[in-house]
């Protein structure tokens, strides 16, 4: 079932999205050659619980951490360890969910650690323009299979791939609530968007294929052809025009 947010549940939504926008920024101040995944998480961790919100990735499904992070050929879901060190050259994934009062933000985005390859610098960019053509579509009238073909359209043009075994989703009063949001699929198909729907938009590009798969630890997902991938994700609230960016610090 898609649930439909009103006023007061949006306005939460924009709190726990502040919240998370906020980590986020923390975050990647402290991105540099030499610090470890876990220092990071920690950050997200206090800055989060400070705020008077709680991490929503914190144990859910068994997840051990505050924050996903995934470095280069992984795509999401990575675990933050002080054995994960970032150097030189990386690219680093930081997903961060914050819960508060009843409700959560989800948003991530793919940072260069120090000087980078051109080449992981445009599939950074294309990513992240990948989101905004997606939003030029996010309006009520709609549908999920819009959004999807935009993400999908933009990237195929730019040589890269759209990981298709995750996708985005609702958000809510759940972290993953109906309905599901590829970033691939056909225009006009798909869940209708109506006013006060609430979505986590994904996109998730690999430098190569497509193909993924989920490492030992459970959680890990990486790249088959071990080619890095990039992620860039906001929530966003559906209206009749633009749609409202909740995962962003105004």
């Amino acid at each position: 079932m898609i649930i439909i947010k009103n006023s007061e549940q949006l306005s939460l939504m924009r709190k726990a999205g502040r919240i998370t926008a906020e980590a986020l920024l923390l975050a990647a101040d402290m991105i540099r050659p030499g610090i470890s995944t876990k220092d990071i998480d920690k950050k997200i961790h206090d800055f989060i619980c400070k705020c008077g919100a709680t991490p929503s990735f914190l144990g859910y499904g068994g997840f051990p951490a505050s924050a996903c992070i995934s470095l280069n050929s992984e795509v999401i879901h990575g675990i933050p360890t002080d054995r994960r060190i970032l150097s030189e050259g990386d690219i680093v994934k930081i997903d961060v969910g914050a819960r508060y009062r009843g409700y959560n933000g989800d948003s991530a985005r793919t940072f260069p650690v120090g000087k980078v390859s051109d080449e992981a610098l445009r599939l950074i960019s294309v990513t992240e323009q990948s989101f905004y053509e997606a939003m030029k579509f996010a309006k009520a009238g709609n549908r999920i299979g819009d959004i999807g073909s935009a993400v999908e359209n933009f990237v195929i043009s730019n040589g890269f791939s759209v990981v298709r075994d995750f996708v985005g989703h609702g958000v809510g009063a759940e972290l993953h609530e109906e309905p599901e949001v590829p970033n691939f699929g056909r225009a006009g198909r798909g869940a209708r968007l109506y006013s006060g729907m609430t979505l986590a938009v994904e996109p998730m590009v690999n430098a190569g294929g497509h193909e993924v798969r989920v490492q030992k630890d459970g959680w890990t997902v990486t790249t088959l052809d071990g080619q890095l991938s990039a992620h860039y994700e906001n929530s966003i609230a559906i209206t009749d025009g633009d749609p409202i960016l909740l995962t962003v610090v105004s």
